[in-house]
């Protein structure tokens, strides 16, 4: 005799999940398909002033057939019966959006790639988030477009004054003849006379040296970059020489946090607490005697610590980190130190990293410009870092004092 719990599982109804998953799946996508035909010829009733065979007076078009069009949906692919009107271009708001999603599509593509995933990845990626494998033939297609955009974007024209401009540069890895090497990319941030920040201009420096800072302030001065009252940058080789090349009449501002680092390589572990201090305390005088004082004190006071090393770079490299004190106070937190642009540099860094190396100069200098441009078009352009009527002020003090003196 069958017991109960026998009888019971011989009752259970097995459901094909599967099956179950697909049938959902085409009645979502003949749903999504119907209500975006019903949209187009709702939009082509509003064109022609009149619906499909309404004889009225107030009519402005008439239909002219259909064709078939294709979309990639979420839900799948569906087909659309795209009206054609005898005396107007049929043009509707559910194409533009479809547009704006394939453009959305190909920005993703694209910053997948720039990001460094792989071809094979970028295609599994994007058959899981839309259900189509783009061919590494169409990514490569994408490259080509977004590559033209953005040497177009590095290449525009610099149009306004920019007294406070920030240098910098990173070295990244790249593949070359079986070897990997360095490739350094130079990068410049600015803040224009309204007190707004810009990129203003990023491009490949295969050594940093003379001649690749030179090579780059001739591409900004060409561009149009003027109005510099302030340079501010690390101590790089052959850059403070390029500036009194190009912009004899701009000041330099050395780091005062790259300038620290310097100090601290020829300072024991246990001592850089209060070297740090010391330092520190410099920076925060009231003026520039007063920076210059107290300088020269913690100078002396490193001599008797036997830091002799020490002492020496704060004496031979001090006054380059006080030129600041010549700028409006309020102004000084911001311009003494390479602050606003390490911070881009490392999102860089860690957007740069996943690579490894790069196959060359160009393909990292395009990842850095694209990542760039990004943030150039985010909030962080549009957000006020200093009030620079505190500089005008300042600039016209200066001219009445020469006038009177």
């Amino acid at each position: 005799m069958e017991s109960d719990s026998t009888r019971s599982r011989e009752k259970i109804i097995h459901f094909n999940e599967a099956a179950v998953k697909d049938h959902l799946g085409e009645m979502v996508r003949s749903t999504v398909e119907e209500t975006l035909n019903q949209m187009l010829e709702a939009e082509a009733d509003r064109l022609c002033n009149a619906e499909k065979y309404e004889r009225t007076e107030a009519r402005k078009d008439t239909r002219a057939g259909h064709y078939q069009r294709r979309l990639h949906t979420r839900a799948g692919e569906v087909s659309l019966n795209m009206p054609k009107l005898r005396k107007q271009t049929f043009e509707t708001a559910i194409i533009e959006r479809y547009r704006r999603r394939e453009s959305s599509v190909e920005e993703a593509l694209i910053e997948m790639y720039l990001a460094g995933v792989s071809v094979r990845r970028v295609e599994d990626i994007t058959e899981a988030l839309w259900g189509t494998k783009v061919s590494p033939g169409t990514i490569s297609n994408l490259n080509k477009k977004v590559y033209t955009s953005i040497e177009a974007w590095r290449n525009q024209p610099i149009t306004e004054a920019y007294p406070y401009v920030y240098l910098d540069r990173i070295v990244l890895k790249r593949s070359w003849a079986g070897e990997v090497t360095n490739v350094s990319v130079l990068v410049a941030i600015g803040v224009n006379q309204y007190g707004y920040r810009k990129v203003l201009g990023v491009v490949e420096g295969a050594k940093e040296d003379k001649a690749g800072w030179s090579g780059f302030l001739r591409h900004l001065k060409k561009r149009g970059l003027k109005g510099i009252r302030l340079f501010i940058s690390d101590a790089c080789m052959g850059l403070v020489e390029s500036l009194g090349e190009f912009y004899p009449e701009a000041r330099w501002q050395r780091c005062t946090v790259h300038f620290y680092r310097n100090v601290f390589r020829v300072v024991p572990s246990k001592k850089m607490p209060l070297v740090s201090a010391m330092l520190k305390a410099i920076h925060a005088a009231e003026d520039l005697q007063a920076a210059r004082d107290k300088a020269k004190a913690v100078i002396q006071k490193l001599k008797s610590m036997k830091l002799t090393k020490a002492a020496e770079t704060l004496e031979a490299g001090m006054e380059e980190t006080l030129t600041y004190y010549r700028f409006p106070q309020k102004h000084w937190w911001r311009i003494r130190t390479n602050n606003a642009l390490e911070r881009i540099m490392r999102e860089i860094r860690r957007r740069t990293r996943v690579v490894g190396a790069f196959p060359d100069g160009h393909s990292a200098l395009m990842l850095c410009a694209a990542r760039l441009r990004h943030i150039a078009g985010s909030s962080w352009g549009q957000k006020r870092y200093l009030n620079m009527d505190l500089l005008k002020d300042q600039e016209l003090e200066e001219q009445m004092e020469t006038l009177t003196a």
